[in-house]
């Protein structure tokens, strides 16, 4: 998770703006001429010898340092929070459990770092003795790993609490954390909260409720570049349409709602806001996710929000070829705010589920480009993060190989016209199943960092996290 956020409800009908159906124009062949990557390193952390995976990954601010967390079985009977440091040239700084009061259940969901790189922050649920799962999120030192504070967040009603997101404030000041709480007679909704960042102590919390009283969820957040507003976007339960994908912005300062909108697609069905980015400018906030179509089934959806009052700016929809379940999962803003990128699994024409990778001009929507990836064996592939530098992109997750099972497969693209730059997989000891779930990058570009679940030979499954250059 990148400091900025990375990865509402419904409150009043709105209109949804005209959307435009985009289909695949380009296809570019899996490996092209583009060379492939060589893995620097690649480390492998094992618990208990249970199951263990990593979830997300976040780089220092001057490339020194690269910080993973996720989940790990733990002696204590159940999976604690596992948070470890490495150099950018490997060496194990140092490795960190958190295990809740239950003693079981603990799963790490998000990472960020402060601006100054002197804090590594991560969220998640905790299995708490009495309250069920709460929201637990812990500070660390950054050069050490000497853990600074651990705030819990329990719902009203005491249920099932998980927190997905955090982001931190540009001045460093504060930490925001997002996620579902169960309310009372209200279902889960959305929970926002603001840390203190140097305490832990909780500066406010803000609930919301969509219209229909039923599940809601926040599943990203994001602050603007004058650290005024937060944003948080995810799903909430409708009465006529389903699930509908909603986005809510906060003051900073207190927690006061400023705006909600919500996005019905065209299959009045199930739409899933998960991924949300900020213009570096400030001036729109861009959210995405999967939402069903009039006959395509699932295809990605991008939008474009106004970020100080709400207004539309642009919807644009992503049908893969085979008009068949296309599902976005990750959303980046390219660092001078020129473009918008978006990832997933997208159906394909007899080559299965295949990575996808659309570019969109940020003022218009206009697209730039669409590039496909299908691995090997032409079977499932599905990426699960990306990250931009000054002129590429760097997409990553899950490929079925040639005799390999699932491995990991990042790619990496230019960002002037989709050109296929780079390759790699990686294929861990049992040959079975490696999932990558996140990506970072140095602060040059020139080394992509990914982390994720790696099947092991006698330890189940096992964090595995890569430098490739």
């Amino acid at each position: 998770m990148k400091p900025g956020g990375r990865i509402g409800r419904r409150a009043t009908p709105w209109l949804a703006p005209a959307v435009l159906l985009i289909a695949v124009t380009v296809v570019v062949p899996a490996y092209a001429a583009a060379t492939g990557y060589s893995t620097r390193w690649a480390k492998r952390y094992d618990g208990a010898s249970g199951d263990d995976a990593g979830h997300a990954l976040v780089v220092s601010p001057d490339g020194t340092a690269v910080y993973v967390t996720g989940y790990s079985d733990g002696k204590t009977g159940g999976a604690n929070y596992a948070t470890l440091a490495y150099s950018a040239d490997g060496a194990l700084r140092w490795s960190r459990r958190y295990d809740g009061s239950a003693h079981t259940g603990d799963v790490s969901r998000a990472i960020a770092i402060s601006p100054d790189g002197s804090r590594v922050f991560v969220t998640g649920r905790s299995h708490g003795a009495l309250t069920g799962d709460d929201y637990a999120t812990v500070a660390y030192d950054s050069a050490t790993g000497e853990q600074l504070w651990a705030s819990r967040y329990t719902g009203p009603r005491a249920g099932d609490d998980e927190a997905t997101s955090l982001a931190v404030s540009p001045d460093g000041s504060t930490v925001y954390v997002t996620g579902h709480s169960h309310g009372t007679g209200t279902g889960a909704d959305y929970a926002t909260i603001a840390y203190d960042i140097s305490t832990g102590d909780e500066r406010w919390v803000t609930r919301y409720n969509a219209p229909a009283g039923g599940d809601d969820a926040g599943l990203a957040i994001g602050v603007a570049p004058d650290g005024s507003s937060v944003f948080v976007t995810g799903r909430t339960l409708t009465v006529a349409a389903g699930i509908d994908g909603t986005t809510v912005a906060y003051d900073a300062a207190n927690g006061t709602q400023r705006w909600v909108r919500s996005y019905n697609g065209p299959g009045n069905g199930n739409d899933v806001l998960l991924a949300l980015g900020v213009a570096p400018d400030g001036t729109r906030v861009f959210v995405g996710g999967p939402s069903l179509g009039s006959g395509t089934g699932s295809d990605f959806v991008t939008i474009a929000y106004a970020a100080g009052t709400g207004a539309d700016g642009w919807t644009r929809r992503y049908d893969g070829p085979a008009s068949d379940n296309d599902s976005m999962t990750g959303l980046a803003v390219t660092p001078n705010g020129s473009s918008v990128v978006v990832t997933g699994g997208s159906r394909g024409n007899g080559t299965g589920t295949d990575y996808a990778t659309v570019a969109y001009t940020a003022a218009t929507g206009a697209k730039r480009w669409a590039r496909r990836y299908d691995g090997p064996s032409h079977g499932d592939d599905v990426s699960t993060a990306l990250e931009p530098s000054a002129g590429s992109i760097s997409v990553t997750g899950h490929s079925h190989g040639s005799g390999t099972g699932g491995d990991y497969a990042t790619v990496t693209y230019a960002l002037s016209n989709g050109a296929l730059l780079h390759t790699g997989r990686y294929d861990g000891p049992a040959h079975a199943s490696d999932v990558a779930t996140d990506v970072g990058l140095s602060p040059d570009g020139a080394t992509v960092f990914v982390t994720g679940r790696s099947a092991g030979t006698s330890t189940t499954y096992d964090f595995a996290t890569l430098a490739l250059a």
